[in-house]
Formats: C-alpha cells, sequence, structure tokens
C-alpha cells in the first residue's frame, strides 16, 4: 500500500512537469496558491468515498452505510470550511479575541481537511446517538509522515481529538478540548487504515468524558488509546 501511495506522489510531480534526475522544488509540497477573495466557497461533503480510498476504507464505508439504513448510524458530513452558523456561535464565547481578520475568512479550512484528496486525512465518522459512541474510518496520507513509513504521531492526535468531539458532541452546544490523554502503542503505517472507537463514559455538568482506541481493520492490532475531557462552553465564562 505504502508503494501505491509512494507512486502516486511521483504521477502528480511527473504531471507537474518534473523529470526523472531534476530535484522536486520544495514548493510541491505545498497546496498551489489561491485568490480566496474573489473566489466563491463551495461546499463539497469531504466524507465521502473518492479515488484516493483503499479498498479496505471503500468497504469499511460500505458496511457501515448498512448499518445507517435502520436508522441507528448516521454518517457525519464533513466539509473544509465551517459553515457560518458553528463560527458565528464561536464568536460568541470569544467576543474580545479576534485571531483571523475579517478579509482573511476565506481562507480558513479545517485543519483535518486542508490537504488534496489522498495526500493528507482521509476520513469519514459514524455516530450511533442511542449507544453514544462514534466510529472513525482513518486512512493517513503520504503528507502525514513522521518516523519513515508510518503517519505522524501529531496527525494520529488530531484526527483522535476530531473523533473524540465529535463523539462528545452535543446538539445546539459549542464544546472544546480541555484535555486530551494519548496512549502509543504502536506506529500506524502510512497509507493504512485504522478504526477509531469512540464512546461517550461520563457527563458531569459541562464536563464530557470520552474514550477510544485506535486498531488495525482486522482489530487485531492496537495502536493507541486515549481519554479526553471537554467542556460545553458558557458565553458568561471567559474560561472553561
Amino acid at each position: 500500500m505504502l508503494r501505491s501511495c509512494t507512486a502516486g506522489l511521483r504521477s502528480l510531480w511527473a504531471l507537474r512537469g518534473g523529470r526523472e534526475g531534476v530535484p522536486r522544488p520544495s514548493t510541491d509540497l505545498q497546496p498551489a496558491p489561491r485568490l480566496f477573495s474573489a473566489e466563491k466557497v463551495i461546499h463539497t461533503d469531504c466524507a465521502l468515498p473518492n479515488p484516493s480510498w483503499s479498498k479496505d476504507l471503500k468497504l469499511l464505508f460500505d458496511q457501515f452505510m448498512k448499518k445507517c439504513e435502520d436508522g441507528s448510524w448516521e454518517r457525519l458530513p464533513s466539509y473544509r470550511h465551517r459553515c457560518a452558523q458553528i463560527s458565528e456561535d464561536f464568536k460568541n464565547y470569544f467576543l474580545e479575541q479576534k485571531p483571523v481578520k475579517e478579509g482573511r475568512l476565506s481562507q480558513v479550512r479545517l485543519f483535518t481537511r486542508g490537504f488534496e484528496d489522498g495526500l493528507g486525512f482521509e476520513y469519514v465518522i459514524f455516530k450511533n446517538n442511542d449507544e453514544k459512541r462514534t466510529v472513525c474510518l482513518f486512512q493517513g496520507g503520504p503528507y502525514l509522515q513522521g518516523v519513515p513509513g508510518f503517519v505522524h504521531g501529531g496527525a494520529i492526535a488530531a484526527i483522535i481529538d476530531t473523533a473524540l468531539a465529535l463523539c462528545a458532541a452535543v446538539p445546539g452546544k459549542a464544546i472544546m478540548t480541555a484535555n486530551l490523554n494519548i496512549n502509543f502503542k504502536r506506529p500506524v503505517p502510512l497509507c493504512s487504515v485504522v478504526v477509531i472507537n469512540s464512546q461517550l463514559d461520563k457527563l458531569e455538568g459541562r464536563k464530557l468524558f470520552v474514550s477510544c482506541n485506535v486498531q488495525s481493520v482486522d482489530e487485531k492490532t492496537v495502536y493507541s488509546e486515549a481519554t479526553g475531557l471537554f467542556i460545553k462552553l458558557d458565553p458568561e465564562k471567559k474560561s472553561f
């Protein structure tokens, strides 16, 4: 699988005019610049199959889509840009902070959706509200490499945080990560598929306690285990 991933990068380089024996320009590893100010934001659901998805990821996706047919599970859509309502909700909690200038808001992308298809985070999350749990199907692309041949630990932490947050999410309420603890047991092979099983363990006032494990598709290997604490934000409080 890693070979096919590498071959894809070589093909991409060749299409951009690269030649054998000629060093790749460092800018090739960066997304092409865009004139966002004049560009209309198009909301495309990234949690749907694309050509970069492996057979394992497509198979698991199809299996969970069948579970959605009786209404017990639902697929959570995912976009590169936060919807306007969510952005406004968070502004209400942090009125004194303006981290992004208004003119640059059209450039903002969700971190885990900031790569072109197949190069970074490829994932889809399914949620079972009755059982208070989620399942995240994740494939780490070549731009997420840490130790050669394996996904960077920071990338694993990012997708764990994403999976736990959606497990803890409360309809109509804004939440944020307060604490995240991860035990890394084995490195995740680059371009492989892993399953992140998350569970809401406890609810205390505004505190939501969640946990998860990251395992191989055949469930024989546990790569990581994690626990998290999320807080429902209160507009009258300036801190958690």
